[in-house]
């Protein structure tokens, strides 16, 4: 297997490069992160988490196997096969899941307790295996990034899912999945424009929380009754 691997990662590189050398060219660019690079990388890292935790690991792990993301070395077990295969997997059950009125609004219950906690690990990680004091700040922000990022995302399904139709809910979706992929670009490219977006990002957020807070008080009641075992109550 690790003789195919050098194989492999040309082919990929060739496949997203479409005839030219984007993968070099990134990976020229990206020689080196510094600490405003690894500071974006991290908090893009945390946020993204708590939208879509799965395809973030993929797209990170798969950026630092084809040689077109230098991963730190807390974050280099990303870019290992088999994680990454596990990671996509996941990216293909969640592309679903998160698209179907009632099922999205579980699925995000259920991941609350595995998102905060992982978006804390990763941007933990960015400095982690250097700085054990710059890894702990890391990991804190990025919780607390995670957390924000979910709640946001659990209220504003939970304000889409009073509609009936479906068309919303795959809306809203795509969009979230193509923010992701937008920020963690942004963050590994241009690191000091990241953290403007991301803090429009988290005011915008905030707002939108205060305006839905019925629907948020709505995610907290079915999730107290989720863990409690308790049967929801009739609307």
């Amino acid at each position: 297997m690790e003789n195919w691997l050098p194989w492999i990662q040309q082919f990929l590189a060739g496949l997203m490069s479409s005839g030219g050398d984007v993968a070099g060219s990134a990976g020229e660019v990206l020689k080196k992160l510094d600490t405003p690079a690894l500071l974006a990388l991290a908090a893009a890292l945390g946020w993204a988490s708590g939208v879509r935790l799965y395809l973030v690991v993929f797209l990170v792990g798969m950026m630092g196997f084809l040689g077109a993301l230098p991963l730190p070395d807390g974050l280099k077990l990303l870019q290992h096969p088999a994680l990454l295969f596990a990671a996509g997997g996941m990216v293909f059950v969640e592309f679903f899941a998160d698209k179907i009125p009632g099922l999205d609004s579980v699925w995000d219950m259920i991941h609350t307790v595995i998102r905060v906690p992982a978006g804390a690990a990763l941007a933990g990680g960015v400095f982690g295996a250097d700085s054990a004091t710059m890894g702990i700040v890391a990991a804190l922000m990025g919780g607390t990034l995670a957390a924000a990022a979910h709640t946001t995302k659990a209220t504003t399904r939970a304000a889409i899912n009073t509609s009936p139709e479906p068309f919303s809910n795959i809306f809203m979706s795509l969009f979230e999945e193509g923010l992701v992929m937008f920020m963690v670009w942004l963050a590994t490219h241009h690191p000091f424009v990241f953290g403007i977006v991301l803090l429009i990002v988290i005011v915008l957020s905030v707002l939108l929380v205060v305006i839905l807070f019925k629907f948020l008080k709505l995610v907290f009641s079915k999730l107290k009754q989720f863990f409690s075992g308790t049967a929801p109550q009739g609307a």
